[in-house]
């Protein structure tokens, strides 16, 4: 039972794990590990999923966290193989995504990947609608240091696109 709802709550929200992914790694494969990595320490925390809380927000919380070691880790550990395709993911679907966007979309892609990792965090869940308390939440940071920083990523992305329109 757990497991397939867990299945169907992954298949509900997996362009979250893709653009969470395409935010954080430039090559395919490496985003492939990343949502590899990402599921795994999904189902691994599934056991403990509050469901007084919204999947898609525990979801993002795990993606981020597990995104922000993955970007800050220097040395690659050997990880056990486990097709992404046995989870109903599809790589391949996230980069034809993600290839379809209008040039914009793309620059605007590239800023938010030369952020740092907590920058990107957040931009992100703004971008996806996460009003500055949920971002908190998810986070774990205050809602005005939220308020404060999203001011300034959006001042900075607005005038390095700007620059580069």
């Amino acid at each position: 039972m757990d497991e397939e709802l867990f299945l169907q709550q992954l298949a509900l929200h997996k362009r979250l794990l893709y653009k969470v992914a395409y935010s954080y790694c430039r090559h395919a494969e490496d985003r492939r590990d990343l949502v590899q990595d990402m599921v795994m320490q999904l189902w691994r925390s599934f056991s403990s999923f509050d469901h007084s809380v919204q999947f898609s927000t525990w979801m993002y919380r795990i993606a981020m966290n597990v995104a922000i070691s993955h970007y800050r880790s220097e040395s690659r550990q050997v990880r056990d193989t486990l097709s992404l395709e046995e989870f109903g993911l599809d790589i391949a679907e996230a980069d034809q995504l993600f290839s379809a966007q209008s040039d914009n979309m793309r620059t605007l892609d590239q800023l938010i990947r030369e952020l740092d990792e907590l920058n990107r965090a957040l931009i992100l869940l703004f971008m996806d609608g996460y009003g500055n308390d949920e971002i908190a939440a998810i986070m774990g940071l205050s809602a005005t240091n939220v308020a404060t920083r999203m001011t300034r990523i959006k001042q900075k992305l607005q005038t390095q696109f700007a620059e580069r329109s």
